[in-house]
């Protein structure tokens, strides 16, 4: 088990994540925790993230770059962890090269609610690449999506 982040690394991510990535501001996503084993946030529902007008389903798009940022975060925090020997504004400044590679997305059902949970967790982080898992549930912890990633990390 991995000794909690400092408070400063952690703002630090969610500024990252949450304001300097405009797309993740643009569609609401939110960081709920971060720590080494996995990440989560959420994704509340709103009218311009439809995706299917007469179902009120959240679009498909909106759940890939969802996912598909989650497991971002999961490499920044598992990247986070391993070198904790480096001061919190020393290991942010990490991330820089760090981009997507692979994605895959399984749609399970139609997304619709309120308020959508994300989670992902790190699988294997190499020196170069690491994968991740990914997951989209809403409410009654009910699995709309699940992903899968590849991230460049060098």
């Amino acid at each position: 088990m991995q000794p909690a982040f400092e408070a400063e690394f952690v703002a630090g991510l969610k500024e990252i994540f949450e304001e300097r990535i405009v797309f993740n501001r643009l569609i609401g996503l939110r960081i709920d925790a971060v720590a080494a084993e996995g990440v989560s946030g959420h994704l509340p529902m709103r009218h311009e993230l439809i995706g299917h007008y007469a179902h009120q389903r959240l679009h498909g798009g909106v759940i890939s770059a969802g996912l598909d940022a989650m497991g971002g975060l999961a490499v920044m925090a598992a990247i986070g962890a391993r070198h904790l020997d480096e001061p919190p504004a020393q290991r942010l400044q990490r991330f820089g090269k760090l981009g997507t590679i692979d994605l895959r997305i399984d749609y399970l059902r139609p997304a619709v609610g309120e308020r959508f949970a994300l989670h992902a967790e790190v699988l294997r982080l190499g020196s170069r690449v690491a994968t991740t898992r990914m997951e989209l549930r809403g409410a009654q912890d009910r699995l709309f999506a699940t992903g899968a990633a590849a991230y460049i990390v060098s």
